[in-house]
């Protein structure tokens, strides 16, 4: 029976059941910490929404959650784990880095000029993923990659370099960020001439784009994509649910539904000042964790999708890339 890392230990694959690949249960962007005089952390109420959270995707069965929330956006494994022990569901959390255009770039740029960039941000990786997260003991799942609209950066190229490493050697899966759907096949296609194994490998937030000979070129490399931002629909790049779907019933249809997973990015508590969580439900009103359940998996049916391709994209799909498993 393969094993991976949750953060309360290491879990049977056989044990993760249904599984939503890509939310968060904290985020925030890189520079609320400046905010903490209008905004300081309420580690009590983000405790407290963790559990509502976790207690309504578990009313779906869903029994694991990737919390796929990068080092610098604030990562919080041990209330991650809190949360995990007071609920019974699984959680499992990433070591990653986000885009450059939205991440924290100054201190890896900096020792990139005085050192091999690659080099540190793999020692990273590898440190946490074989040892643990600073002084928690809690082992990352996954390692999560971003990269920008319309381009891989120099920058973000530092850490799809490592990260393929670290999975080669320690068989950790890579899952991935891409803004508004772009870059997916040179995401992939870096990953994969840097070693990495494609079953190990999501390219996601691939729903951004729906163009379906695109999305086509993304899955002949045999890597698994992600149908990963349902309910996030409205903006400026990002498509409506409907487009999605249509997309998604396609490439089903088509025999794809082995490569597929299926979630929606959804953020459960915004780090910083109050207000963002309002405006968003304001703008984007399906967005919500149980979107997916609520809204989108009803159509099924209509279009002719079975159970049991559901069951392949929400329980067999995730089993197999996070644990390596058949």
């Amino acid at each position: 029976m393969k094993i991976l890392n949750t953060v309360t230990g290491p879990v049977a694959s056989d044990r993760l059941g249904k599984t939503l690949i890509h939310e968060h249960f904290v985020f925030g962007y890189p520079g609320w910490e400046g905010d903490l005089t209008l905004g300081p952390f309420d580690r009590e109420a983000c405790f407290r929404a963790g559990l509502e959270m976790a207690g309504k995707v578990q009313a779906h069965g869903v029994q694991t959650v990737v919390d796929a929330t990068p080092n610098e956006t604030g990562r919080n494994p041990l209330l991650l784990k809190e949360i995990s022990e007071k609920t019974g569901l699984n959680i499992v959390c990433a070591s990653g880095y986000y885009s450059e255009a939205e991440g924290a770039t100054p201190y890896f740029k900096l020792r990139s000029k005085f050192g091999d960039g690659v080099q540190q941000v793999y020692e990273m990786f590898k440190k946490e993923v074989a040892e643990g997260i600073g002084t928690t003991g809690i082992r990352p799942g996954v390692l999560k990659l971003a990269s920008s609209k319309g381009e891989i950066t120099d920058y973000e190229r530092m850490f799809f370099k490592a990260a393929a490493r670290v999975s080669r050697e320690e068989g950790i899966p890579i899952l991935t960020h891409t803004e508004e759907g772009t870059q997916g096949p040179e995401q992939a296609e870096l990953l994969l001439g840097e070693g990495a194994d494609p079953g190990r490998v999501l390219i996601g937030h691939i729903c951004g784009n729906t163009d379906i000979d695109y999305l086509m070129r993304v899955l002949e490399t045999g890597v698994f994509i992600g149908f990963d931002r349902l309910g996030i629909e409205g903006l400026v790049g990002t498509p409506l649910d409907s487009r999605r779907e249509a997309c998604l019933i396609g490439l089903i249809g088509l025999g794809y539904a082995p490569q597929i997973l299926l979630s929606q990015d959804w953020v459960n508590h915004w780090l910083g000042r109050p207000g963002v969580a309002d405006i968003v439900s304001m703008v984007m009103p399906n967005w919500k964790p149980t979107h997916l359940f609520d809204d989108v998996l009803p159509v099924r049916e209509k279009a002719g999708i079975t159970a049991g391709q559901i069951e392949t994209m929400l329980v067999d799909n995730p089993r197999r890339f996070l644990s390596g498993g058949a």
